[in-house]
């Protein structure tokens, strides 16, 4: 038997560090460092995830033939050089800066460590471990390379200083061969911080700063898309434009005044700027779809290409990818499902294959499950930490889909683990909160008594793939819940917990052959209640991670109002005791610690 070959490919030192093991070519493990760690976005080092592949393959950093790695801010070579003499904590925290200088690949110079830059390895996780042969690529992002870093060529028109950033990248591609046609830069700005991104004339950027303004956080861009429903039409004039290719973004100014910040007194949710943040954020909304959809129409008119395929953060506007996949043209469209910079960890690892080892191209990314296997003895410990038995019971079932799709027809809300964990941001099925969509209520259930997040955000639904177009408009498949998609009228009355305020859904599609356990879960709540769809949500509360291990969950489960936990092929309720010991251990104790502590 042939030895396998291996390369990795690595995210680092900004947010999403993550990790991409190829074995033969295929994705054999990928992860992101926040699930070990339980630090959301985590940034820093990146010895956690490579510990994390190999121990799951069972091989060591000497069997890896090839590790290619990417960090925005600089080349990764450059990146470590100064991390040897500059204190950014920031990106290498005091903690891992021993570690770090210990470990074999950090600052290594030899031909098995290749950098590459940004937007190349978004492009590179978009149309390497897609279905097509041939087709587009679209990038579009807050924020990447400089312009003297970039190492794909690029047309000569595309001209700006050395000191310019990438902001969207466009490609052609057939078999393993990348054309690049276009870019489109963002000078250096000026203000408090030169090379603060938010501050640029980019697409990616003003979405940013729009989240900044309205949550104090340059990445919660998906809550902004989901506010932007209930923000009134045209409040403000556009806050950028696109004509005859080209994107004009007007300098943001002090009519903005009154941003989110954070003084201990005023709430968010009952912030009296509530109605101007909302406004804000549909007009924001608005203009992104309007761009994108220019920019996907003239890719289809430049290219003639049949399929596009989509990556870069902006790719997580479901609104806007809906809309791309039944307006722009194309007959297909693929998006990648780790589309933020956590995928990139995948463009370095396949850039790896194909342009370094002149590789074919010989696998489809049909579903993000990359993370490993938890054997049934590491579920069982977690049901029986003494701290867990005192106030829960455990019981196996012979039959989960059933036992469970009774529990949720009975309004239960379920924490539901199952094999190996989803890479990206969305749970997909493996690691999720899953709740009856049938009734309205649930929505606010989940949000104030489970996930403790606003009250606007909705919530998406999964369903049977060979029932979608029945209660959801258009005809594309949507397996990564990247494509909203409006929800039928005579189904909004059925399924009203999933159903945004504008009449929309975040769909995930759900076959038998990506997702067999979670199929016949579907399939047993549809013959109970004649409804083939699932109210899904991540399993984690507000500011945490998804939950990776049988503890992580374990954790989470006892800390909320989630009425069963399943593990597999167990059901974990909590007993009497729980309202007395849970308030006891978290007055006095940590409970995640003392849930996950080994």
């Amino acid at each position: 038997m042939a030895k396998s070959r291996y390369i990795l490919g690595l995210n680092t030192y900004d947010h999403d560090v993550s990790a991409c093991l190829l074995r033969d070519g295929e994705i054999a493990y990928a992860i992101e460092k926040e699930r070990v760690t339980r630090e959301k976005h985590a940034t820093g080092f990146y010895q956690e995830v490579i510990e994390y592949c190999l121990q799951a393959e069972g091989i060591s950093l000497n069997d890896i033939e090839l590790v290619v790695s990417n960090c925005y801010i600089l080349p990764v070579p450059e990146m470590e050089d100064r991390l040897i003499y500059q204190d950014m904590p920031g990106f290498l925290p005091e903690y891992e800066r021993q570690d770090a200088k210990r470990h074999p690949l950090f600052r290594a110079r030899n031909g098995k460590v290749v950098t590459i830059s940004h937007h190349l390895s978004h492009a590179y996780s978009a149309f390497a471990v897609s279905p097509f042969e041939e087709g587009a690529i679209m990038i579009v992002d807050g924020v990447g390379s400089y312009r003297s870093d970039v190492m794909e060529s690029y047309p000569a028109e595309d001209g700006g200083s050395p000191l310019a950033r990438e902001s969207e990248s466009y490609y052609t591609f057939k078999g393993t061969e990348l054309n690049c046609l276009k870019k489109v830069w963002m000078e250096p700005d000026r203000g408090f911080l030169s090379d603060e991104f938010t501050n640029m004339p980019g697409l990616g950027a003003l979405y940013s700063r729009a989240s900044t303004y309205v949550f104090g956080d340059w990445n919660k861009c998906g809550e902004l898309m989901g506010l932007a429903p209930y923000g009134r039409r045209e409040q403000f004039p556009s806050l950028m434009s696109i004509a005859d290719n080209k994107l004009t973004v007007p300098r943001w100014t002090a009519d903005f005044n009154q941003p989110y910040i954070p003084d201990g007194e005023a709430k968010w949710d009952t912030h009296p700027s509530m109605q101007h943040w909302e406004d804000l954020a549909w007009r924001v909304q608005d203009d992104t779809e309007k761009v994108l959809l220019a920019r996907a129409r003239w890719l289809r008119e430049t290219t003639g290409a049949k399929n596009l395929c989509i990556a870069g953060g902006v790719a997580l506007n479901c609104v806007a990818n809906g809309r791309i996949a039944r307006e722009a043209g194309f007959e297909n469209v693929w998006i990648q499902p780790a589309a933020g910079d956590n995928g990139i960890a995948i463009g370095c690892a396949y850039y790896g294959l194909l342009d370094v080892q002149k590789q074919p191209r010989n696998y489809v990314m049909t579903h993000s499950y990359t993370g490993r296997t938890y054997a049934d003895r590491e579920v069982e410990a977690a049901t029986q930490r003494t701290l867990v038995k005192a106030q829960t019971s455990t019981v196996r079932s012979d039959n989960i889909c059933r036992d469970t799709a009774k529990l949720l027809a009975d309004q239960k809300v379920i924490g539901w683990f199952q094999g190996r964990s989803e890479y990206g941001p969305r749970a997909l099925g493996n690691r999720s909160i899953i709740a009856d969509p049938r009734h309205a209520e649930m929505k606010d259930i989940l949000n104030s008594r489970v996930k403790h997040r606003q009250p606007f955000r909705p919530f998406a639904p999964i369903v049977l793939a060979e029932r979608c177009k029945e209660i959801f408009e258009g005809d594309e498949d949507s397996p990564f819940m990247l494509i909203a998609k409006p929800v039928r009228p005579e189904w909004r009355d059925r399924i009203p917990a999933i159903v945004h305020v504008d009449g929309t859904a975040r769909v995930q599609t759900v076959t038998e052959g990506t997702n067999p356990v979670l199929y016949k879960l579907l399939k047993e709540f549809e013959a109970l209640t004649g409804v083939p769809v699932l109210l899904n949500t991540s399993f984690n509360v507000k500011g945490e991670p998804i939950v990776e291990t049988p503890r992580d969950a374990m954790a989470c489960f006892i800390n909320t109002e989630i009425d069963h936990l399943v593990l597999h092929d167990r059901i974990v309720s909590k007993t009497a005791a729980h309202r007395v010991v849970a308030p006891l251990v978290r007055t006095y104790m940590d409970i995640a610690g003392l849930v996950t502590r080994v």
